[in-house]
């Protein structure tokens, strides 16, 4: 093999050395970003089931003094006579 063919094959040599390291890196990057993303969203389902069942209970309140404030208003509404 000739000097110069040889000196080319080296030269090759290194750079796909050089380009696998940097693919590598970027795979290593693409599965942080995969395995941050993940754990971003089970952070986020589980703020909001966190939060619906820590809010429940005042939604459940809530509901009851609307439920109970409407037969209240109801219950008036009989007393009054009619405008037919």
């Amino acid at each position: 093999m000739d000097p110069e063919t040889k000196k080319l094959l080296e030269d090759t040599y290194h750079l796909v050395e050089e380009n696998n390291k940097m693919l590598h890196k970027v795979r290593g990057v693409q599965k942080r970003a995969t395995l941050f993303s993940v754990f971003y969203w089970i952070v986020i389902i589980g703020v909001s089931v966190g939060a619906f069942y820590f809010l429940q209970p005042y939604v459940d309140g809530f509901r009851d003094f609307v439920t109970e404030t409407n037969s209240t208003f109801d219950k008036f509404k009989s007393f009054l006579p009619n405008s037919n």
